[in-house]
């Protein structure tokens, strides 16, 4: 047991502890990697802008094109906050319901204690 304990006890002096760095890493080389990173993540960025501006232009004209029926409806309905989310039946229909005048009324402001 002896002779078991000391040879464990040699072994673990002789690894180098987690605390202490072998090799330590030059600074050039985070600095280099970091930049590298920032370089990909551009282009990342530039690809994927490229991408979707096709897609953009096309939502901004479909946009473009919608305002007047947009206005028109915002026009019919007035206060949006009249009334509830709207609900889709079973059969597919979606309706809006108005909120009653209970529903409406400001709510009391609640007292801090």
């Amino acid at each position: 047991m002896k002779r078991a304990l000391a040879s464990l006890l040699i072994c673990l002096s002789t690894t180098p502890v987690v605390a202490q760095d072998a090799s330590p890493t030059p600074p050039g080389d985070v600095d280099e990697g970091v930049s590298l990173l920032q370089e990909g993540a551009k282009l990342l960025l530039k690809g994927l802008m490229a991408n979707m501006e096709p897609a953009m232009q096309d939502m901004s004209r479909a946009i473009t094109e919608m305002q007047p029926a947009l206005k028109d409806l915002l026009a019919m309905m007035g206060d949006v906050s009249k009334y509830h989310a709207p609900e889709l039946l079973e059969n597919g229909d979606i309706i809006l319901r108005h909120k009653t005048p209970a529903e409406l009324a400001p709510k009391a402001p609640e007292i801090d204690l």
